[in-house]
């Protein structure tokens, strides 16, 4: 099987996409078809056996549409739509047609010329050269819903176009009649339902078209994020140069107030760099020395170098708009079933509409009022409501989810959330920071805390070792001084630790065996309090370093890899929602409870290797819905198996390829914002769906005739009237998820 994204023309409304796509989807060699609305292209997996790209675009072709080829998801022209000025006119016309055939209802002046009782020929005409002038503007609902009728996927334009047709028919039958002098049948046109019809449908498409343009100038902005020239260093000269002739490995220069051109690591220099963009943090962060940084986030206040790590479709950025645009693809379960619905339903108001029509017709009534039947039961059913019911309240959630910091790659995702029962940690990198960090200190002198840490994180930064590496970032993220001048004579002992002079005075770093082979002899105090110290971070789970000074203790420090500042606040919101929570890890048995019991997770799984974690995983979902949160790399495997997949890590770590969600702000609590999104969002949907389908309830029978014997009846404008509210409605209730 083979994939390929097409760009596709012609598209105006979701209408025209779900009839692309199921067009596509009944051809011989496409395995799956998913045509996007926003981006204009459809993704399309195929047999190579038996299609190529020239027989698929034919298909697009042969659907009434045009392939632009290879869709690149390059940046585009922002372009000027017509459909407003087209609204415009199409307002004017119903305007002017309402004037004229109901003017004198209501007590307006008429001119005599085009009075319906004084010119019935005049007042005739002038309505089918507006009706006429509408359906040219409004062409493409009638083009889109005979696609759709041919192809049998009919819709809600096969609905308008069939109500259209027939009013426009009917009218200039009876128009004949009036020039043959049969002025009685002046009050058996409906052009007037012609205009007013299109009119009402044009608003929703263009709201809607409206929605779509937003969304895809998100993305484009999102696309032009990064700056289009960058400055690279090479053989000492500084060269401006465009991103594309940017290459792995190359030192490329951002000075403060310019953006960062590609992902890369810094190598020389300190800043503050804003990436609100990418992690939704307002304040800067501090980088230096061997600090990732992100394309298109901006650079403050210091001159960096950085070597450039990711290219091109590599990048940050450009994965998270894949990401994006493929999730405008996804459709939840919830989404699927009424796309079915709505493909029995189109197919059963038609036959309502017939079925209604020979009724009146049995019963004696005249072909005006049969026709006005008709019409009517086809305008009012439109599935507008229900067709927006579902892909609305997504698209809400998906913008709210996404301003705090989540980025949910589908909306199955998003459906499931709220299902879960239980909840998979992975320890490293999840519920703990993921590095290694000073967790506790002792003191033995009177020097300051910071003064000590100063001193050892100096002597550190010479070495190579992950405890070292933790203890320099430490001292770095407590902007604490580290001297490198000072340090002299420096000598790494393998095994032991490692022994340097700061200062001109003597100092050895390192475990309990170096203090041994160097008698490094403790007075009574300091020998009672070592060992009582010595204990306790032993069993908190620590490394322990002994620092001595001129062969005098002076300090211990705990080293271990710290847990996230609220994820012992998460775990009990999560029980709080009655989900169980497991922790599952490769770490050993005893530093894993020890995190668990701090934390609060009794159900601890340590010492697994990432196969054996699948394996737990696909035990856990034969119990209900599991979701796996881990850091992406490790646990790519968990990743997949689980029902949801959170891969929580910094925007430069996250593995976007194996989570279905991504926690971009590296916070724990966005679970649980993802899951009360999920609850809301679903609860939405459900009222979308109910209100969508009461209104149809309520309003075809009315449409058919049903009360006409108490006096009640409805027309095709009321009909359209009355649809339109029922989308507003839809659509105000789904504006409610602006808010978590």
């Amino acid at each position: 099987m083979k994939k390929i994204l097409l760009k596709i023309d012609g598209m105006t409304c979701s209408a025209c996409s779900s009839g692309l796509e199921k067009f596509l989807n009944k051809q011989e060699g496409i395995k799956q078809a998913q045509v996007n609305l926003v981006m204009n292209n459809a993704s399309i997996e195929y047999d190579e056996k038996i299609l190529d790209i020239s027989k698929i675009e034919k298909f697009v072709e042969k659907a009434g549409f045009e392939s632009l080829g290879i869709d690149k998801l390059e940046k585009e022209e922002k372009k000027q739509s017509k459909e407003k000025y087209k609204l415009v006119v199409l307002t004017i016309l119903a305007f002017f047609i309402l004037y004229i055939s109901m003017g004198q209802m209501v007590g307006l002046p008429i001119f005599n010329i085009i009075n319906m009782h004084e010119n019935p020929a005049n007042f005739s005409i002038l309505q089918l050269i507006l009706s006429i002038f509408a359906i040219l503007l409004g062409r493409d609902i009638l083009k889109n819903g005979y696609k759709n009728l041919i192809h049998k996927t009919p819709n809600m334009d096969t609905l308008v176009g069939l109500g259209v047709i027939s009013s426009l028919l009917y009218s200039m039958y009876n128009t004949y009649r009036i020039f043959l002098g049969n002025t009685e049948v002046v009050h058996h046109l409906y052009y007037e339902s012609i205009v007013i019809i299109l009119f009402f449908i044009k608003i929703g498409k263009y709201i809607e078209g409206r929605n779509k343009d937003k969304t895809k100038e998100a993305i484009q902005e999102l696309m032009m994020i990064t700056p289009s020239l960058a400055t690279i260093e090479k053989n000492g000269k500084q060269i401006q140069v465009t991103l594309d002739e940017i290459h792995k490995g190359d030192i490329v220069i951002c000075k403060p107030g310019e953006k960062i051109a590609v992902d890369g690591e810094i190598v020389e220099g300190t800043t503050h760099i804003d990436e609100s963009f990418i992690t939704g943090e307002s304040v800067p962060v501090k980088k230096h020395t061997g600090n990732k940084v992100i394309a298109g986030s901006i650079n403050y206040d210091g001159s960096i170098k950085y070597k450039a790590e990711k290219i091109g479709k590599e990048s940050t950025v450009s994965e998270i708009v894949r990401m994006v645009v493929e999730a405008t693809n996804t459709k939840a379960p919830i989404a699927k079933i009424a796309d079915i619905i709505s493909g029995y339903f189109v197919p059963a108001i038609i036959l309502i509409a017939i079925f209604s029509s020979i009724i009146w017709l049995i019963l004696g009534k005249d072909i005006g009022f049969i026709i006005n039947i008709f019409i009517t039961v086809l305008v009012v059913a439109c599935p507008c409501s229900l067709g927006l019911a579902t892909p609305l309240a997504i698209v809400m959630a998906s913008g709210l989810a996404s301003r705090n910091g989540i980025l949910i790659k589908s909306s199955e995702s998003l459906e499931n959330a709220h299902k879960v029962k239980t909840i998979v940690f992975d320890k490293t990198g999840t519920l703990t920071k993921g590095h290694l960090s000073i967790s506790k200190i002792y003191n033995y002198t009177n020097l300051k805390e910071e003064e000590i840490i100063g001193v050892i994180a100096s002597i550190e930064n010479h070495s190579e070792h992950p405890i070292a590496k933790g203890i320099v970032r430490y001292a770095k993220e407590k902007n604490i001084l580290v001297n490198l001048e000072k340090v002299s004579d420096f000598r790494n002992m393998s095994g032991l630790g490692i022994e340097a002079k700061y200062n001109g005075e003597t100092y050895l770093i390192g475990n309990k065996k170096l203090m041994q082979e160097n008698n490094i002899f403790l007075n009574e105090t300091i020998k009672e309090r070592k060992i009582s110290d010595d204990t306790l971070l032993e069993k908190d789970g620590n490394s322990i370093l002994f620092i001595v000074k001129e062969k005098k203790l002076i300090a211990l420090i705990g080293v271990k890899d710290i847990i996230k500042e609220n994820a012992k606040e998460v775990i009990k919101k999560l029980k709080n929602k009655n989900i169980q929570t497991i922790m599952l890890t490769g770490d050993n048995e005893e530093t894993a409870k020890a995190i668990g019991n701090e934390i609060g997770i009794e159900n601890v799984i340590a010492s697994v290797v990432p196969k054996q974690k699948a394996e737990k995983i696909t035990k856990l979902k034969e119990n209900g819905m599991v979701m796996m949160c881990g850091d992406g790399i490790n646990d790519s495997i968990s990743l997949v198996k689980a029902d949801i997949g959170v891969s929580v890590g910094s925007g430069t770590d996250i593995a976007m390829d194996s989570s279905d969600v991504v926690l971009m702000k590296d916070d724990l609590d966005r679970i649980n914002d993802l899951i009360n999104i999920s609850k809301k969002t679903m609860r939405i949907i459900k009222q979308n769906l109910f209100w969508a389908f009461f209104y149809n309830i309520c309003m075809i029978p009315i449409a058919a005739g049903i009360l006409i014997p108490f006096g009640i009846s409805m027309n095709p404008m009321f009909a359209a009237f009355s649809m339109t509210i029922s989308s507003v409605t839809v659509t105000l209730n789904s504006l409610r998820l602006k808010k978590l």
